[in-house]
């Protein structure tokens, strides 16, 4: 990818994160009817459901939202089907594809002030939060792909290389 400005670059590497988003579904999909009462599957679950939520609270944080995670319980959701994780990444990516439209170099250079679930007061800057959101996802994208073979399924391949070489 050319460097086009850091909104062409960011609302790219969402379009990254859908598809991995949509790909993990599909690999929970792989497990075995009989494993999917494990603990491991809904830890698995569990772990989607925070990437969602995550996605949800920076953008009630940075106040593109009215509705958001406003306590630490919230960010980790337990006991959602993956029918519904399905219709709320649906949402959300909906919700963040519309905010990275309207990206530009001011929102990117934005900075927000929020409080943390500790209590604190922080400022970051939009760009440090999408930066953040894209590691985050891919950290527990790796884990949900473990769970996912130790289960017998199939992970879902979401490295961003694999995806550019299929993009083209």
């Amino acid at each position: 990818m050319s460097d086009k400005g850091l909104p062409v670059r960011f609302r790219h590497w969402y379009l990254h994160e859908r598809e991995a988003h949509a790909s993990v579904l599909d690999s929970l999909e792989t497990v075995p009817v009989d494993r999917r009462t494990e603990d491991a599957y809904r830890e698995a679950l569990d772990l989607f459901a925070h990437l969602l939520r995550a996605r949800r609270m920076w953008l009630y944080r940075m106040g593109h939202t009215d509705r958001g995670a406003t306590r630490v319980e919230e960010l980790f959701p337990t006991g959602a089907t993956l029918a519904e994780l399905r219709s709320e990444n649906a949402e959300i990516g909906e919700m963040w594809a519309a905010h990275l439209d309207g990206l530009d170099h001011e929102e990117i250079g934005r900075t927000f002030t929020y409080t943390a679930f500790e209590g604190g007061r922080f400022s970051n800057t939009v760009e440090e939060i999408l930066t953040q959101l894209n590691g985050h996802s891919w950290y527990h994208r790796g884990q949900i792909a473990r769970i996912v073979r130790s289960l017998g399924g199939e992970p879902a391949v979401t490295d961003y290389v694999f995806w550019t070489r299929k993009s083209r």
